[in-house]
């Protein structure tokens, strides 16, 4: 999952230059160039935006295409991933149990499954399905999010549910906001016990189907028709490129729908309308649970005003709540491999906008979502795509300077180097062996073996022609070779170079100077979080 989910949209620029006026909403001629702009600048293949006001579809169209394979062009009933936005549809379908009788929000989780546990013994039997919805639960942020990404791993729901025990918390319990999709993972396994239909289910034939969303899916897989549906985009080696969609089994309830403008223009509609949808104004869920999916629960840090004056915002339940120019907004954003979304709800203005994008860069997004609103908003004098691009860059660049003095170093080291798998004569400990003309050779002996997390399971060193190589043996994708870099440390370069998370394996060296453990953090500040490396603490089997 991409950390986009994590933006407010409100801590981008600064308030210098701006005016306020009176409201002037961008034309859809406006909004054809802005969207076109924005595909270039963030490089981006395609874009779908929608804007819904007053009750009415105002705006809603594709740009640019589904794929750089097939060329073909996004309309709006192009399907993308919608991410983490699916957390909305699991807490509507936990709020539509609660209208029923059949759960309330501080039910205890082990009411509904017993086998829930988590680290401390407290906190697993005060653990309510609230606590499972606001990411307050005191584990670190993406906690356990390598058991279901990258999509290849083969946890189960069951697993995840039984390896959540194993996760250590980082913070006390309630006490602060660390995003986590496991425990959307378990919510989802909630609405499927109570309701006794799984939670895909649920979704589609409770939500979907009333609202007339014929074309969406809880699932990639369980798309009637995927003749329209993009392809993910990722740069890989500076080149932007399709990449391998994700189909992950395990994480819907968290992120697993795919849907439309068209489809989700009627769900920014029932949310604007309080839970009210159809010409008869039939209520999916009542206005009390409309209140609470967007009452503040867990408090979020403003690191000053930002470009909309915003002084107070905290996760609501599956919504960032904040307020924006004197108005409360409620938004979410979300991302899987290849794609990133977001939908953004002004209810005071009757406003909402969705952008869907099929590369994953959430700036490109943040720039039409915040270009739109300052119409809405009478803000002028602003250019969200120049803006947002310079900031891109400057991202990119720091990122980059740190990667590549990593890389230059291990060059360097490589130059002078050659792996064997045992050292010098009588040489068990230590990382190499005796020097020859082509420099020092690695011995990786001390550090060739099986090594076992909790719950990541096991994970196998080993030589592969004459090159260390890392292989997770529950998440395939998680294989590449392992460079050398300083004192026990090496860096892994994954196979799969759309990831973008090599990462830092750092051995633990027992009194003999052989590995007992792994400790892993990735090198790049860019890497999305859900590769949460630096919580596993992997230990050698014996």
């Amino acid at each position: 999952m991409r950390k986009y989910f994590l933006l407010l949209g409100m801590c981008v620029g600064v308030m210098a230059g701006v005016r306020a006026q009176e409201a002037r909403p961008m034309s859809s001629v406006e909004i054809d160039s802005l969207v076109e702009r924005t595909l270039r600048a963030f490089d981006v293949p395609g874009i779908a935006v929608c804007v819904i006001k007053d009750g009415k579809v105002v705006h809603s169209k594709g740009y640019g295409v589904r794929s750089l394979d097939t060329k073909l062009p996004v309309d709006e009933n192009t399907l993308f991933g919608i991410a983490s936005n699916s957390k909305a549809f699991t807490t509507a379908a936990l709020g539509m149990l609660v209208d029923e009788g059949k759960l309330r929000w501080d039910d205890k989780v082990r009411k509904y499954i017993p086998e829930f546990k988590l680290y401390d013994p407290y906190v697993t039997e005060e653990f309510t399905i609230r606590d499972l919805l606001c990411h307050r639960s005191g584990l670190g942020l993406g906690a356990g999010d390598l058991m279901f990404f990258p999509d290849s791993s083969d946890f189960t729901i069951p697993d995840i549910i039984h390896n959540l025990q194993f996760l250590k918390p980082v913070t006390s319990f309630r006490s602060a906001y660390a995003y986590d999709n496991n425990l959307y993972i378990v919510a989802g396994e909630v609405v499927a016990r109570v309701s006794g239909m799984s939670w895909e289910d649920f979704i589609e034939k409770r939500i979907m189907a009333p609202l007339g969303m014929t074309l969406s899916a809880a699932s990639y897989d369980r798309l009637h028709d995927s003749s329209d549906v993009i392809d993910g985009h990722a740069p890989v080696d500076g080149t932007v490129r399709v990449i391998a969609r994700s189909r992950s089994k395990v994480d819907h309830a968290a992120g697993g729908i795919y849907s439309c403008i068209s489809d989700l223009s009627k769900w920014v509609e029932l949310h604007l309308d309080s839970g009210k949808y159809g010409p008869d104004s039939t209520q999916l869920f009542s206005r009390a649970v409309w209140h609470e999916r967007w009452a503040p629960q867990t408090i979020l840090r403003v690191n000053g005003p930002g470009v909309y004056n915003t002084h107070f915002a905290a996760y609501a339940l599956g919504f960032v709540v904040n307020d924006v120019h004197g108005y409360k907004q409620a938004s979410h954003t979300g991302g899987l491999e290849g794609m990133v979304t977001a939908i953004t709800m002004i209810p005071d203005l009757r406003l909402g906008i969705i952008v869907l994008t099929n590369q994953q860069e959430g700036l490109a997004f943040q720039a039409i979502i915040n270009q739109i609103k300052d119409g809405y908003f009478g803000i002028t004098g602003t250019d969200r795509v120049t803006e947002y691009a310079a900031s891109h860059e400057r991202q990119l660049e720091k990122a980059k300077h740190l990667t590549d003095s990593i890389w230059r170093e291990v060059a360097a080291f490589q130059t002078q180097s050659t792996v064997g798998r045992r050292g010098a004569a009588g040489g068990g400990g230590g990382r190499r062996g005796a020097e020859g003309a082509a420099g020092p050779r690695i011995n990786m002996a001390p550090y060739l073996g099986t090594y076992r997390d909790k719950w990541f399971g096991e994970i196998v060193i080993s030589v592969k022609n004459g090159k260390p190589w890392f292989d997770s043996k529950r998440s395939p994708k998680l294989t590449g070779e392992m460079l050398p870099y300083k004192g026990n440390s090496f860096i892994v370069k994954w196979r799969d170079r759309s990831m973008d998370a090599d990462a830092y394996v750092i051995f633990c060296l027992d009194e003999r100077g052989i590995a007992s453990g792994i400790r892993m953090r990735p090198i790049s500040p860019q890497t999305d979080f859900s590769y949460d490396f630096q919580d596993l603490d992997l230990q050698r089997e014996k």
